[in-house]
């Protein structure tokens, strides 16, 4: 068994060591198993030192130009020559024990794709309420979150991976495909609980509430036009750190 573990990544020097290294101390539980382990920092024109620190430590680097989460994802796919992919954001860290369960779930042959339940890294009274809220929905529909994503790269490249149409919620659009192609091949999509992913609630911390309602209300009136465009998305694409 062969585990690519994938992570796009745009300006990202202040973060990407620490998750290196998160990501490293889990993948023992992989490495117990005698499986594979390849590490793929898609460095997404990134105008730091990104694509350096996760050289010096031990990962591959690939290039995409284009500065788009899902191209960036993509990207990293196309290098990996894994049986299973798992896709991390710059800026979250996986414990062991959640690894070791995607590991199990790889294991029982009835998996096809999943992801986790997330967590903040700082207490954040807003942010804990639509981590909560969040949480619910992902383990209802099993939907992904983007920030941890795993699946099976035979199905991954069947489905056509993230669609490059997308700027945001790229990770709901691939969860629904999986969906139906996991019906297909009667197995299932999974969200772990038990071991949230940690991720960073900097974005919480960085924009207002009143900058994403403005997002939230230009979609809604847009009809989803918005996260077809960059520009229509600065709270992920504006470069603010």
């Amino acid at each position: 068994m062969r585990i690519s573990i994938v992570i796009p990544a745009f300006n990202e020097e202040r973060l990407i060591s620490e998750t290196l290294r998160s990501i490293q101390r889990a993948s023992d539980a992989f490495a117990r198993r005698r499986w594979e382990i390849e590490l793929i920092v898609c460095d997404n024109n990134s105008t730091d030192r990104t694509g350096e620190i996760a050289r010096a430590a031990g990962a591959i680097v690939v290039f995409e130009p284009q500065n788009q989460i899902a191209r960036a994802r993509n990207c990293g796919a196309a290098a990996a020559s894994g049986d299973w992919l798992v896709f991390v954001d710059a800026d979250s860290h996986p414990a062991p024990e959640l690894f070791d369960a995607v590991a199990r779930e790889i294991e029982s042959g009835r998996c096809l794709a999943g992801g986790s339940t997330v967590k903040l890294d700082e207490d954040h009274r807003k942010g804990a309420m639509i981590t909560r809220l969040w949480n619910a929905i992902s383990r209802l529909f099993h939907w992904m979150a983007g920030s941890f994503i795993f699946v099976e790269a035979r199905a991954f490249k069947k489905i056509g991976g993230f669609s490059n149409e997308l700027f945001v919620s790229e990770e709901l659009d691939l969860s629904k495909r999986l969906k139906t192609f996991a019906r297909i091949e009667r197995k299932k999509i999974v969200i772990l609980n038990r071991h949230p992913i940690v991720t960073s609630a900097r974005k919480l911390n960085l924009y207002t509430t009143r900058e994403y309602l403005s997002f939230l209300g230009r979609t809604i009136l847009g009809r989803g036009n918005t996260m077809r465009s960059r520009e229509q998305c600065p709270i992920w694409y504006d470069g603010r750190r």
